[in-house]
């Protein structure tokens, strides 16, 4: 199945912690070194974790990154930083399926374009393509994200809650990835 496929099929749970593990795994370039300043987030997508309580850890988690809101283009000298911020300002306050869906599918996009353009042999005309299964003349950046996407989607769909450990492990890697990717960038930047 593709991405698109399995976000349109996702439960609320599953779409809530897709567009979580995204945003997650693109926290470093936030200079976000504190890899548990989302967690409360994972946390609350248990069993008996209390949706009303969403919205609180959200604004939680923008304060002690220090996005409080959508920044201006302008503001932001890097378009993939700014990706990021955009992904945590449109995070819905309110965890629900629909608007959990309109928000995994941007953050879905949103990522892949983060990696992409840390990784420039990647064709800029090419995430939709990608979503939709499409993966001839794919990075290994963007490739490396679009199977943790999909990982994290699956892992949610065949186990329920049972998988948010297995997706955090993920989206974990993933971080890890990318702050290396975000390192050698600095240096050699």
């Amino acid at each position: 199945m593709s991405l698109v496929e399995l976000i349109a099929q996702a439960d609320e749970r599953g779409l809530a912690a897709s567009g979580l593990a995204c945003l997650d795994r693109c926290v470093p370039l936030l200079g976000g070194d504190d890899d548990e300043v989302l967690r409360p987030l994972w946390a609350n997508l248990v069993d008996g974790g209390d949706a009303g309580a969403w919205g609180a850890l959200l604004d939680e988690a923008r304060a002690r990154l220090g996005v409080a809101d959508v920044m201006a283009a302008e503001d932001v000298e890097d378009e993939a930083a700014l990706l990021v911020r955009r992904m945590l300002a449109a995070a819905p306050a309110v965890r629900s399926a629909p608007e959990a869906r309109v928000w995994a599918d941007a953050c879905s996009v949103a990522a892949l374009q983060v990696h992409r353009l840390l990784d420039l042999a990647d064709d800029p005309d090419s995430v939709e393509a990608h979503r939709t299964g499409r993966t001839e003349g794919m990075s290994p950046l963007v490739a490396a994200e679009l199977r943790r996407q999909i990982t994290v989607l699956e892992l949610l769909a065949e186990h329920g809650t049972g998988g948010l450990r297995r997706a955090l492990d993920v989206s974990t890697e993933g971080r890890r990835v990318l702050r290396a990717v975000v390192s050698r960038r600095a240096r050699h930047g």
